[in-house]
């Protein structure tokens, strides 16, 4: 049998991220060769993934970012099985590097991230290699991404928590920026502006309305009516340019940033949080 040295074992651990232990049975069973201990590695992760499949992952990190321009950002959603391995600081640095070739390489939809190369395998594959490292559940849930003349993102401290806001000029001042940003995170606005809003949410919140105004025993002709005012009502609430501003509510997010410039305004946002 070929003799497995601890520089061997180190080697290996560099490589794939794998314990120590785990490292040196991989390489005493691949008698040395390192090809075939990373396979036995990468192995192992399918079989615990296979094992775990039925376990609910419902930890993990939010993480977003934006390109050094600033004019195209992404985020992303790594889920685990538990809080513990969501603040180790691998499993960070692990979501993080996924976070950086969906930036880089601008894939369409998760999918199309889940087969970019990281480490010379798929980001899929990855994932499921540090499911064997890791002996817990991974499932990359979400990427979302933007791309606009000035991109901002926030992540909530504890990685529970991210957005990521579009607005439509360069060079604009980072407060103001980012204080949207920090209202998309709190106020979890349903769209930009009242036009955004998807026309079955519309449609929800009439019959809302009128269901709210017959158990007040409204009259039947005034129903739609009042059932229109309860809708301006949220989406005075619910749109991010006509919410009150968190930091002072005497003014809204529209009127913030036309303070700074008349015509400066958000054209999308995406926003993550893990129901935990």
């Amino acid at each position: 049998m070929t003799k497995i040295t601890a520089a061997d074992v180190a080697k290996l651990r560099k490589m794939t991220g794998a314990g120590m232990m785990d490292c040196k049975k991989a390489l005493q069973e691949a008698d040395g060769n390192f090809e075939k201990a990373v396979e036995i590695i990468r192995k192992k992760g399918q079989a615990v993934a296979n094992k775990r499949a039925d376990r609910e992952a419902t930890e993990g990190v939010v993480l977003a970012t934006v390109n050094e321009k600033g004019d195209h950002g992404a985020s992303i959603v790594l889920n685990c099985e538990t809080d513990f391995v969501a603040k180790n600081e691998n499993f960070i640095a692990f979501a993080n590097s996924i976070l950086k070739v969906a930036l880089e390489k601008k894939p369409n939809n998760l999918d199309a991230l889940k087969e970019l190369k990281l480490d010379n395998h798929s980001v899929q594959e990855t994932v499921v290699e540090q499911i064997g490292i890791i002996g817990e559940k991974l499932d990359l849930a979400s990427y979302e991404k933007i791309s606009a003349p000035t991109v901002v993102p926030y992540i909530h401290p504890g990685n529970k928590l991210a957005a990521l806001v579009g607005f439509n000029q360069a060079g604009i001042d980072h407060q103001v920026a980012r204080d949207v940003a920090m209202q998309v995170a709190a106020m979890n606005p349903v769209a930009v502006d009242k036009k955004d809003v998807s026309q079955n949410i519309i449609d929800k919140e009439i019959e809302i309305g009128k269901e709210q105004a017959r158990r007040e025993n409204k009259p039947e002709n005034l129903l739609e009516k009042i059932a229109m005012g309860k809708l301006n009502k949220f989406f005075k609430e619910n749109t991010l340019l006509n919410q009150e501003f968190v930091k002072d509510n005497k003014k809204t997010i529209r009127q913030y940033l036309q303070e700074t410039d008349k015509d400066l305004t958000v054209t999308d946002f995406k926003r993550y949080t893990l129901n935990v």
